[in-house]
């Protein structure tokens, strides 16, 4: 009876559930020496991470970022992220579908809705409503369900990305190629969805974990320096994109306000598409 006793005591033994070790370990709080095991840099994840956002204009690969995350995330967060995420994105996915297609009936991007020539003589005029209806469906609401959750995703994974080792703390070749294509997805993100204060406060949230880690020796892994600088190279991206049209008349009475970020459609119906 002793040894039974002793073995119903071990960790092991044939009473203790199965999988329960499995469990403890992976829910249980992020230890210090967890710091030194450090994922190595992902090519395949953010390759095809970049090239479906630019492909199908979707963050598609969003279940991958969150199954390859350093730190377990939690599950209730993760569901309604993903939940409100593909929401906001069936909604941009219907607006966008009727906007283009106005395009080719003579919709111009650079004016307000009620401004547009074929929007204009629309009978009866409560026409009008139901258009500015879809355009606030598409502009905002389902920009913000799509936009809010993909961020928020984005900086959970990223406070993930520390380790201990500083010579770890480097990019790989590839990873270098991969920014430029990546920054250049979020500068078209931010531009065209009007997410200029999301995505602000989402690089300042970023760039305060750096320095907050910082301070317990924490530096970033490959994973999180790809992340960083394809953030960083998108907010010179629209730095540039701002100054260059700064003084542009028409522009700014389409985007009024402090904040002057204008979409790239707006560019190119009124500069490109205006002068063919």
């Amino acid at each position: 009876m002793e040894a039974a006793a002793r073995r119903r005591q071990q960790p092991g033994a044939a009473g203790a559930q199965p999988g329960a070790s499995f469990l403890q370990a992976r829910h249980s709080p992020i230890k210090a020496d967890e710091a030194y095991h450090t994922a190595p840099f992902h090519l395949d994840l953010w390759f095809y991470f970049t090239l479906q956002n630019w492909v199908l204009d979707f963050g598609r690969p969003i279940a991958m970022l969150l199954e390859r995350s350093p730190r377990t995330l939690p599950r209730a967060i993760i569901y309604i992220s993903i939940i409100t995420f593909i929401m906001g994105a069936s909604i941009h996915l219907v607006g966008d579908s009727v906007n283009h297609r106005l395009l080719f009936s003579g919709y111009q991007h650079h004016l307000s809705v009620r401004e547009n020539p074929i929007i204009k003589n629309l009978k009866p005029e409560t026409l009008i409503d139901s258009f500015e209806l879809l355009y606030y469906y598409d502009e905002y609401l389902g920009h913000s369900m799509w936009y809010v959750p993909f961020f928020l995703i984005l900086v959970m994974y990223f406070s993930g990305c520390f380790t201990a080792s500083k010579a770890r703390s480097t990019m790989p070749r590839p990873a270098l190629l991969l920014v430029v294509p990546s920054g250049l997805y979020y500068w078209y993100l931010v531009t065209e969805g009007q997410i200029f204060i999301l995505f602000i406060f989402t690089f300042f949230a970023m760039l305060a974990l750096v320095l907050h880690q910082k301070r317990r020796r924490l530096f970033l892994d490959s994973n999180g320096l790809f992340l960083f600088y394809s953030f960083a190279l998108t907010l010179s991206l629209v730095a540039l994109w701002v100054a260059w049209l700064w003084n542009d008349p028409v522009l700014r009475k389409k985007y009024p306000g402090v904040i002057y970020v204008p979409e790239p459609w707006a560019f190119y119906t009124l500069h490109v598409s205006g002068a063919h």
